[in-house]
Order: structure tokens, then C-alpha cells, then sequence
């Protein structure tokens, strides 16, 4: 019986599976032309007009300068001076931080290259320009780790062979491996409590810092750009530090 039953499921199965789909209904679609975005593609004037109030509002606003710089600010070779001086600035607006609602110093910070987007040619500094070298909306994080787990991060600085900015730390490879590392001048010390000003995107593990994460990650609701920008309206000649924090000896 059991057998039947099996042969009349396949046998409903085979005559199912051999209905004919009917053929989809056709749709009248008319060919549209392209339109090319160039410059002879005209303006929407009703709408130029609606947003030209707002425009140059928005340029006179972008176009305030806010520093000058004497040298052009790169992003090149493994102690860029653009590099470091955000660097220094993320060091100096944590340590601010910090000592205000914590009660603490930094002793370091790192950010990373690829966050830079660009760079700063000599002369005026404008605010719209810290907009293209900033233009995410990243937070300044500070995460608390023990010297222990400070190897991490050196471990991956010496794999890596990145040039990633950092302030008050010191980190010498040689031929990849680590040789020297070094916070504040000196070496980390296995119980002590450490203070790393970075940005929200690192502190989370970006660009593979998964170090971080042996951390407590403080937010302080600080946004990365507000903080640059303020730091580069203190300073009305900008003069970046040169001095050497990666040293990768060897690097192919």
C-alpha cells in the first residue's frame, strides 16, 4: 500500500512538473534618449535662484581663512608632517578632554592615513579645506588600555609597516620585527593604566586595529574636524613637528 501511494506522489509530481508555464504578457516599453551631464546641459534657473542665498552664505562661510602654513602639508613618507600634526592636535584636544572630565593626561595617539584625504599646499588655510582633508563626521574616542596590552599595538605597527600617524609614542622595526617602543619617552609599564586619543572608526578596529579592543573605549562627543579646525584657528602660522615616531629600518 505504502508503495502505491508513493508511485501515484511521483506520478502527481511528473504531470505537475510538466505543465507548460504560460509565456509572460509583453509590455509596451518606448526607447527614452539619454541625456549627457556636460557643459551644455543648462541650468535650472527657478532652482539656482531658490539656492543661491544659500550658496553664498555656505562660500563666504568655507572660505574664511583660518591659518597659514609657510610649507606645503603632505601626506608622504612614514613621519608626514600633515600626518603628525593631526596627530599632535588629537593628542592635545584628548589630553584637553581628558584632564577636564576625567581628570587624567593622554599619553599618546594614533589616527590613521587613510583618514587624511588629502592634502594642504602652502599659503592660506581656509576652513573649507579642513572640510576636504576631514570630511567624515568621526569622534574622537580615548580608550584606556594596560601597558600589557600595548604590545598589540606595536606588534601590528611592526606587521604592517604603515605609516598611520601617531603622537608621543616611538616605534623602531628593523627589517619587520619590532626593535624598539616606546609612550612618552619611556617603556610601557605592564600594570599602568594608558590614555589613547584616536577616533571612533579605529577604536571600533578599523584598518585591522583590532588591539583596541583589549581597551575601554571613553566617547567623548567630540567630532575629529570641529577639533582641527579649532586648533588650526590657535594657531595662525601653522609650523608641523618633523620630528621621527615610525622608524621602519629595512622597509622594502
Amino acid at each position: 500500500m505504502k508503495n502505491k501511494f508513493l508511485l501515484l506522489g511521483i506520478a502527481l509530481a511528473s504531470l505537475t512538473a510538466c505543465k507548460t508555464v504560460s509565456a509572460p504578457s509583453l509590455v509596451n516599453v518606448k526607447t527614452q534618449k539619454n541625456i549627457s551631464i556636460n557643459n551644455e546641459l543648462k541650468n535650472d534657473e527657478a532652482f539656482v535662484k531658490v539656492i543661491e542665498p544659500y550658496k553664498q552664505k555656505l562660500d563666504k562661510e568655507m572660505n574664511q581663512k583660518i591659518s597659514h602654513t609657510s610649507v606645503d602639508l603632505t601626506k608622504q613618507g612614514n613621519n608626514s608632517n600633515l600626518g603628525n600634526l593631526l596627530a599632535d592636535y588629537t593628542f592635545e584636544g584628548g589630553n584637553d578632554w581628558l584632564q577636564a572630565h576625567l581628570k587624567q593626561n593622554a599619553d599618546a595617539a594614533l589616527i590613521n592615513i587613510g583618514g587624511i584625504r588629502t592634502t594642504i599646499g602652502k599659503g592660506d588655510i581656509f576652513l573649507k579645506n579642513l572640510f576636504e582633508v576631514m570630511p567624515f563626521e568621526n569622534e574622537l574616542i580615548i580608550v584606556k588600555m594596560k601597558g600589557t596590552d600595548l604590545q598589540a599595538l606595536f606588534d601590528y605597527y611592526a606587521k604592517t609597516q604603515v605609516n598611520n600617524p601617531v603622537s608621543h609614542l616611538y616605534i623602531e622595526t628593523k627589517n619587520g620585527q619590532l626593535s624598539k617602543s616606546l609612550i612618552n619617552g619611556k617603556t610601557p609599564e605592564p600594570n599602568k593604566d594608558y590614555y589613547i586619543a584616536t577616533s571612533d572608526y579605529l577604536a571600533l578596529g578599523g584598518d585591522n586595529m583590532k588591539f583596541f579592543a583589549k581597551g575601554e573605549a571613553i566617547p567623548t562627543g567630540v567630532k575629529l574636524r570641529d577639533l582641527y579646525i579649532e586648533y588650526f584657528k590657535k594657531n595662525p602660522e601653522i609650523v608641523p613637528a618633523t620630528d621621527v615616531r615610525l622608524n621602519f629600518i629595512g622597509k622594502k
